[in-house]
Parts: structure tokens; C-alpha cells; sequence
């Protein structure tokens, strides 16, 4: 589809999509958060701690199903693919090193390991870039792709000066070999949270077209407070999309839709919205193995009966009251939230807007709570 994201807030964008009555956009982007289609790559030695942060940037751990092994069974020279355990099309990719021989051909090694096909690579080292790495950086560049980082990955017993010392000698090596402004992510491959990842995220979000960024933020794990915050509002984005497109927004009148017809789109939102706060038993259960927290103490703070479960029956059930609410709903209330060209639209967009917002705002609630316990970081 037609990038019309960058460099708008996401909210504003669909809103302008709908005014412009481009909703071909609009579904091709509510499609794309519900399944988070997105491809990164870490490219570097295989070991080294690339493995933990592969599997940390899918919330996993080295004993989970599915976790890229430390010891990869594929030859060295292969890329291995690592989809998410709960968004199917974001995947994780293992890029083989660049070879350490001489002369040397970034092209040849772009070309075999497809480099142009990832929305974003990840250059891994634990010391300092390797030559060869940083011919392939500059010709990624002079291609016009800015969505290269180089990451230093830190090892378990590496205190902060000595991280410093690696990124300085790092970022002399790549001025040297023709890297203009260089940054280095120091990165903690375990503990994400920490270090410089989550300014990478937020340079990623920057750099990519926004409804990739977007659907990166809803398939990463909770790590912080901050993501979680970051979630609720690309969620209710989603939702207020979702609800202009089921509410049948025309310039016309339109008859009422029933709350049955909605609950099918809601109860997707909601289930990607359980699985993005990893609300859900098993992702739950994984934070509290990798935290040394007691599984049934980050289940308990889960209030909200959506974060356990999203069931259709309990959908339907706050579809059907938002409806029976809506008369306490203000008309310039109403107004605000509708498109320019929409002010017929059923009362289906409201009932869907109000119940769906109050649902994650609930669910955020209680994903806000788990991550706090579980860093240790509660009141």
C-alpha cells in the first residue's frame, strides 16, 4: 500500500485516510497491526549472547519452545528465521558474519543473505566492528537504507565502564573507516529494559514507515511501563479505525448495525491487544520464570476479566451496554471523534469506540501492574 504514515501520528493519519475516503488504507493498516508483519534481522557471530536477544525480542527465554538455540544447528554461512510465538509474521532473523576475508564484496554478502528484504537489521558485535561489517554498512547506506544499527552487545559480568570503553573504541573504528556520525546501542541482551534498547526503539520507530513502527510496538514484549503506554495508544488508534470501518462511515445516512456484527472485529482487537500486553497465562508464566516471580502472583493482578480470556460472550456483553449507554454520550462528544465526512455514521462507531477504549484502558491497567512486579519496580 501507499506509504501515507510517515511522518504523521498514527491517530491523525487514519483520520485524514478516512476524510480523503481512502479506506482501501485504512483496512490495509488495521490488517497489518492485527498481524504485526514485520521482519528484523541480527546480524553478527553466532553465540556471543545473539541468540538471548534474539529470543528476548520475542519475549522468550533460553528454555522456551521455540527459542533460537545458542548453539544453531544451521551452518554458519545460513540465515536462520525465528517467527514470534504470538504474532506469527514478525519474525526474528539470523544473519550469518560477514566473512573476515580479503578482498572483500559487500555486495555478494547482501545479496546472499537478501539484506534489502528486512524492514531493519541489527549489526551485533561484542567488541568492535569488524572491517567487513562496517564496507557493508556504508554500501547499505549509499542504497538509501537508514534502518542499520549497530548493537554492542553486552556480556553477562561486563560492568558500565567497560561498556563505554567497547563503544568508544567502537565509534573511533567506524569514524576511521568512513562511518559519518556514528552511533553505537549498548545493549544488554537478557535485560532488555536496560542500557540503550530503549532509545534504539525509539530511533527505530523514527526511521521506519510509521504503520511498520507501529506494528513492531504491538508485537514486541512488555519491557517497560512506557511500552505499555505506548501500546494502549496504538491500540486505540486501531480501535477507532476498526469502528469508522464497521460503523459504515458514508456522507449519507446509513442504518444502525448491530453490536452482533461488530463483536467478530472487536473480539480480533482484543485478543491481539491480550497477546501485545502479554496478559495471556503463558506469557505471563515465561515473566515470572525469567524474573524468579511466583507465576499465581502476576495472574492475581489481573482485574479485568479480558486480560485472563477474551471470550465473545464477554464482548458482546460490553458492546451491548456501551449501546444502552450511549444516550449519556455528549453529541459534540460524538462529533470530535467522527470523521469530517461522516457525521451520519451508525450508532455502531460509538458503541464500538466507547466500549473497545474502555476494555484496553483496563487491560493496560493490569499489564502496567505485572510489569512493575516483576521488575521490582511496584509502589
Amino acid at each position: 500500500m501507499a506509504d501515507v504514515f510517515k511522518g504523521l501520528s498514527f491517530l491523525e493519519t487514519l483520520k485524514e485516510s478516512i476524510d480523503s475516503n481512502k479506506l482501501s488504507d485504512v483496512r490495509d493498516s488495521v490488517e497489518d497491526l492485527l498481524i504485526s508483519r514485520i521482519n528484523l534481522a541480527v546480524m553478527g557471530n553466532r553465540g556471543d549472547g545473539k541468540d538471548s536477544f534474539i529470543n528476548s525480542l520475542r519475549g522468550l527465554g533460553p528454555g522456551d519452545e521455540g527459542a533460537a538455540p545458542a548453539s544453531t544447528p544451521v551452518a554458519s554461512e545460513d540465515v536462520a528465521g525465528y517467527p514470534d510465538p504470538k504474532h506469527p509474521d514478525f519474525r526474528l532473523w539470523d544473519l550469518p558474519p560477514v566473512p573476515d576475508t580479503s578482498p572483500f564484496e559487500p555486495e555478494g554478502y547482501m545479496d546472499r543473505v537478501k539484506f534489502l528484504r528486512y524492514n531493519a537489521i541489527f549489526m551485533a558485535f561484542t567488541n568492535t566492528p569488524h572491517p567487513n561489517s562496517v564496507q557493508v554498512f556504508l554500501e547499505a547506506r549509499s542504497l538509501q537504507r537508514q534502518t542499520v544499527y549497530w548493537v554492542l552487545l553486552a556480556s553477562m559480568g561486563d560492568p558500565e565502564k567497560r561498556l563505554e570503553e567497547k563503544r568508544k573504541a567502537s565509534l573511533e573504528t567506524l569514524r576511521s573507516k568512513g562511518v559519518t556520525q556514528p552511533k553505537v546501542y549498548v545493549v544488554r541482551p537478557s535485560n532488555l529494559e536496560k542500557s540503550d534498547f530503549p532509545g534504539l526503539l525509539d530511533d527505530l520507530g523514527k526511521d521506519l514507515p510509521e504503520i511498520r513502527a507501529q506494528a513492531l510496538l504491538l508485537a514486541l514484549p512488555t519491557l517497560t511501563s512506557v511500552l505499555v503506554t505506548q501500546k494502549k495508544e496504538t491500540f486505540k488508534a486501531l480501535v477507532w479505525a476498526a469502528a469508522s470501518l464497521s460503523g459504515g462511515m458514508s456522507a449519507v445516512p446509513i442504518p444502525l448495525v448491530a453490536s452482533m456484527v461488530d463483536s467478530s472485529v472487536a473480539v480480533r482487537i482484543l485478543t491481539k491487544a491480550q497477546l501485545s500486553l502479554c496478559l495471556d497465562d503463558k506469557s505471563v508464566e515465561r515473566l515470572a520464570r525469567q524474573r524468579g516471580v511466583e507465576p499465581l502472583r502476576l495472574k492475581g493482578l489481573r482485574t479485568c476479566a479480558l486480560s485472563g480470556e477474551v471470550t465473545k460472550g464477554e464482548v458482546k456483553r460490553r458492546l451491548a451496554a456501551a449501546e444502552q449507554d450511549l444516550a449519556t454520550v455528549s453529541s459534540k462528544l460524538v462529533e470530535m471523534a467522527m470523521p469530517r465526512h461522516a457525521r451520519y455514521a451508525s450508532r455502531s462507531f460509538t458503541a464500538m469506540l466507547q466500549a473497545l477504549n474502555g476494555a484496553i484502558d483496563e487491560m493496560a491497567a493490569d499489564a502496567e501492574k505485572i510489569v512493575a512486579a516483576a521488575l521490582g519496580e511496584e509502589e
